[in-house]
């Protein structure tokens, strides 16, 4: 347990509320919350009977938030240092960067004992260690700080999200001398299973097409079994298959219409129209980009699965085409024209989707093993699916639940949820681990 059996804290860029609830567990009160949405500030007060500021730049500090409190949390916006945002860090054009100079003048003015902050583990890397470096050197200037990057499935919690945590105590009460971060095991065992239920009816039903895309990929994938064929590692890009355009110097927007009219794109289509941007449109849809490296190059990641795709099916086209019009029927979206084969560690594992962890994204159909969740997103077209569970009410495979996510977050002791799936999953994502957090708060406040 902790040192006290209370201590105040206070709550920035509150959410839903995953600070508050790992606080409560270890008997904090909570003395001053912010969060910038109307929709979760109601949330807020429904579930911890709190009234949540609003905009923390708008928060008068001296007046609004108590002279003493023991302890400050904050998940600060985290988009302006995500490799899936536009990395903009302090700089960032929505100012959402500069919110670490909230934080850092809230501290200056109020000193509390104890800081306890998150973010995306790019933190440390943004700006080639320069925005951590800022950061860190503006903390020490008070604070003895410690840093960790951990995921929830290290304490064996079924989800993959490493965050970055960064806990401090003032060096005039003696530091982080006897501060160690929570112990974890990052080969820890989980099973998705343990936070499924099979009862909830509260879901969102996969649809006929969704479930005739996974056939397809089914079918492809009992072509290579009975063919002997392994899973290829790399993602299937199945539209590369039967292309030859130039991919290897400089990317196709910036080739010459002659470099490019004659060739073969999507499918091995010829490249024919009236106008480059009909040449264009034969590409698969990731070649068609005018986004390039230096020398208007293709990144090497994505030159390295171009190559691999072209020589598998070089390989094995006699046994892909015939196969291959399943999907290139109408209907059929570029991103589920890929296959991500994510379970390659385990030998034994079997060429099944249907007892896999599936996610539609971006950059294709995810496909792993029925250990832990990948992180939770902000869309609902990637909320996990799980093809296995068989409902009460008849459908076969759905969605992963708004009760199911809080249970991944730990906040299933929460009252109310957002109304509809889609707000409840952007805020469980961007909300912190209520466990994990709880283990580091109550390493810290142990600390002598």
């Amino acid at each position: 347990m902790t040192k006290r059996n209370t201590f105040t804290f206070i709550d920035l860029f509150a959410g839903i509320g995953g600070f508050h609830q790992a606080m409560k567990k270890l008997g904090g009160k909570c003395v001053f919350a912010s969060e910038l949405k109307e929709d979760l500030r109601e949330l807020y007060y429904k579930n911890f009977g709190i009234d949540c500021a609003g905009d923390i730049n708008e928060i008068d500090i001296e007046h609004e938030i108590p002279q003493k409190f023991t302890m400050l949390c904050a998940g600060f916006p985290c988009q302006p240092f995500s490799k899936a945002g536009k990395q903009q860090g302090f700089y960032d054009d929505k100012d959402r960067g500069n919110l670490f100079w909230k934080i850092l003048e809230i501290l200056k003015k109020k000193t509390p004992e104890y800081i306890l902050l998150e973010n995306v583990p790019n933190l440390k890397s943004h700006d080639e260690g320069n925005t951590y470096k800022v950061i860190s050197e503006e903390l020490s200037k008070l604070y003895d700080i410690k840093d960790d990057i951990i995921s929830p499935h290290y304490f064996s919690i079924p989800q993959h999200r490493t965050r970055i945590y960064i806990v401090g105590r003032l060096k005039e009460l003696g530091g982080l001398k006897n501060f160690r971060f929570p112990e974890y095991n990052k080969e820890a065992q989980c099973n998705i299973n343990d936070i499924i239920d099979p009862n909830d009816t509260d879901y969102m039903t996969l649809k006929k097409q969704t479930k005739k895309h996974l056939k397809a990929w089914q079918h492809f994938l009992n072509i290579l079994t009975e063919n002997d064929i392994p899973i290829p590692t790399f993602p299937i890009w199945a539209m590369e298959w039967g292309a030859d355009y130039s991919y290897e110097g400089i990317a196709p927007f910036y080739q010459y219409e002659k470099s490019l009219k004659g060739k073969h794109g999507k499918f091995g289509e010829l490249v024919h129209g009236n106008s480059k941007d009909d040449f264009l449109q034969c590409l698969p849809i990731y070649a068609q980009t005018n986004k390039t490296e230096k020398n208007h190059n293709f990144p090497d990641w994505k030159k390295t699965y171009i190559k691999q795709n072209r020589a598998f099916y070089a390989k094995y086209k006699k046994i892909i085409d015939p196969w291959l019009h399943e999907i290139q029927e109408p209907g059929f979206e570029n991103s589920h024209q890929k296959l991500e084969w994510n379970c390659s560690g385990d030998k034994n594992v079997k060429p099944i989707l249907w007892d896999k962890i599936i996610q539609f994204r971006a950059s294709g159909i995810r496909v792993k093993l029925p250990t832990y969740s990948p992180a939770l997103v902000l869309t609902t077209t990637q909320i996990p699916i799980f093809p296995w569970v068989k409902t009460s009410k008849g459908d076969e495979g759905r969605y992963m639940t708004r009760k199911e996510a809080a249970k991944l977050q730990r906040m299933e002791d929460l009252k109310y949820y957002p109304d509809t799936i889609a707000e409840a999953f952007r805020a469980f994502g961007n909300a912190v681990n209520v466990e994990v957090v709880q283990k580091i708060a109550e390493q810290l406040l142990a600390v002598k």
